[in-house]
């Protein structure tokens, strides 16, 4: 149980944090240039980083293809909730490019974390050798 908690409670947590952030009416606009998908792209990103660090029990080593898909759909699926979830709430809206922005930001961290894990994985081959 504690070794789950360590592992999901962290997901959770964050998941939570979105949530009261999408439940906000009046959420502050982002910083200079930066728009509102910019935000989806990193905060997504976090996420599905987060989502495959627990499907591969914190254990890079362990990344593939099947933990990458599943932490891609979790957050994707996520930010769908959310973003249905943002149709109840005053002064925010449902928008299929914030899902589409999710989506991209979370494909694109897990899949850059999933190339690290090959080279480190080839690397310490390489070193054994």
């Amino acid at each position: 149980m504690k070794r789950l908690l360590s592992l999901w409670g962290p997901v959770i947590a964050y998941m939570a944090a979105i949530f009261y952030a999408q439940s906000m009416s009046n959420a502050p606009p982002p910083p200079g240039p930066l728009t509102d998908k910019h935000e989806h792209f990193f905060f997504y990103g976090v996420l599905g980083i987060l989502a495959l660090r627990a499907l591969t029990s914190a254990q890079w080593r362990r990344v593939s293809a099947a933990t990458a898909l599943g932490a891609i759909v979790f957050s994707s699926l996520y930010g769908v909730v959310n973003e249905y979830h943002q149709r109840f709430v005053p002064g925010r809206s449902y928008e299929v490019v914030d899902m589409i922005a999710n989506a991209i930001g979370a494909s694109v961290a897990v899949a850059l974390v999933w190339a690290w894990s090959i080279i480190r994985r080839r690397s310490e081959t390489h070193d054994a050798l």
